[in-house]
């Protein structure tokens, strides 16, 4: 499986940094997932519903941390690219986050 196209909409708000689109193989399309910047930096949040009951479940997601790894990278990577080339300030990647505190 590659991600084949990554489509970023950046959004103007303070935890909320973009809406994400991501085609697979070419051939499947996975929408709103989303850039978020936390405690410990930028990370990829899956789409999610809310049950009846509240609680936001992810409508679909890796199955293994590998998976999860390539994903968010390539992801963060297109993000930060799109961003830059926009002329925005950019928020740190958990990644860069936590080189910094080493």
């Amino acid at each position: 499986m590659d991600i084949t196209e990554i489509k970023v909409f950046p959004v103007n708000e303070e935890k909320l940094k973009a809406y994400i689109t991501i085609v697979l193989d070419d051939c499947f399309v996975v929408r709103d997932l989303k850039i978020i910047s936390g405690t410990s930096g930028l990370f990829v949040a899956m789409p999610s519903k809310r049950r009846k009951d509240g609680v936001f479940k992810d409508i679909a997601h890796p199955l293994n941390q590998s998976t999860r790894t390539l994903m968010e990278q390539k992801i963060l990577d297109a993000y930060l690219a799109d961003i830059k080339r926009l002329g925005k300030p950019v928020t740190q990647t958990a990644e860069q986050a936590e080189k910094a505190d080493t």
